[in-house]
């Protein structure tokens, strides 16, 4: 049996606090599901609080890391990949993901969430401005939601894993 990954992408250092709780439940909602959570890896924002949230529900972590050596790793990372990379990873995250949500927007999430559209991966928008959800709206070819909460989240998923 194939894991279901699903990766969520958000703001590093710059997240707000709202979005680092939304992460966290949202962590724990996908991992409490049974699927893998796939992050950035980094111990900061967004990925930290996911994975976080990941392991608080027991569940399998994945990290893909920016650096060569692990040193900027979140604690809560199960299976760390050690890109190398830097930034060029956001395409490693998009890859790996069956669906990439989105908690916020930074500039790293905007390539990912470029990234996911052109490679016509399912994508979630989640606590971001009016403004750029129109922008990635209009850019869309495949499948697009905005989710206003972690169960619509949850819901939608289900829906596109559904044969």
């Amino acid at each position: 049996m194939t894991e279901i990954v699903i990766g969520v992408m958000g703001p590093g250092a710059a997240a707000t606090p709202a979005q680092l709780e939304t992460a966290y439940a949202l962590g724990y909602a996908l991992a409490s599901t049974g699927w893998v959570v796939l992050t950035g890896g980094r111990a900061a924002g967004v990925m930290a609080s996911a994975c976080r949230g990941a392991k608080a529900a027991g569940g399998l972590t994945l990290g893909i890391l920016p650096s060569a050596d692990g040193h900027d790793m979140s604690a809560d990372i199960d299976i760390p990949i050690l890109t190398g990379l830097g930034d060029a990873r956001n395409a490693i995250n998009v890859l790996s993901s069956r669906v990439v949500v989105a908690c916020g927007l930074g500039p790293g999430t905007a390539s990912e969430i470029a990234l996911a559209l052109k490679a016509e991966k399912p994508v979630i928008l989640m606590a971001m401005d009016p403004s750029a959800i129109a922008l990635w709206q209009s850019l869309a070819t495949g499948a697009i939601a905005i989710a206003p909460t972690v169960e619509a989240v949850i819901d939608q998923i289900r829906e596109w894993l559904q044969p």
